[in-house]
């Protein structure tokens, strides 16, 4: 019975514990950070100062975002981020009604069923229907692991 009073008595500790670790504001006994002229590394040496921000590669969200923000405010608006999608609907809407109907929408299927129907009959033999298969590109195959010699 002790064992279990104990037990549970540790557990009740541990979870205190745990509580105020967390809780802790650690950052307050952080120095402050340098000036910017030298940065420290973690043996203790000097470390350069990072590159400007006009010098450094931008990041790859940074260059998504210069893509889409076509006025340059550094935000992207509804009709920006909208763009890519209306110059394909305007590319599918051969008609320029504002309206996609299904010929419109199905275009590149309609036409690669002309172009397998080879005989004109509306309808694909086997042999036909063959050509209409997605031709994918191969997987690379992964270099040969080059066994170590233990001779």
């Amino acid at each position: 019975m002790i064992r279990w009073l104990a037990g549970g008595a540790a557990v009740i500790l541990m979870g205190g514990a745990l509580v105020a670790f967390a809780s802790a504001d650690n950052d307050s006994a952080l120095p402050p950070p340098p000036d910017g002229s030298f940065r420290v590394a973690p043996d203790g040496g000097a470390l350069p100062a990072p590159p400007a921000a006009d010098e450094r590669e931008p990041s790859r969200e940074e260059k998504r975002l210069a893509r889409y923000d076509r006025d340059k405010d550094g935000a992207v608006s509804r009709d920006e981020y909208l763009r890519a999608r209306q110059r394909a609907f305007a590319k599918l809407d051969v008609n320029g009604d504002g309206r996609l109907d299904f010929d419109e929408y199905a275009v590149k299927t309609i036409d690669k069923f002309k172009g397998a129907d080879g005989d004109r009959s509306g309808r694909l033999s086997a042999p036909e229907f063959a050509t209409t298969a997605v031709q994918r590109k191969p997987k690379a195959a992964c270099p040969p692991v080059a066994e170590a010699d233990d001779a």
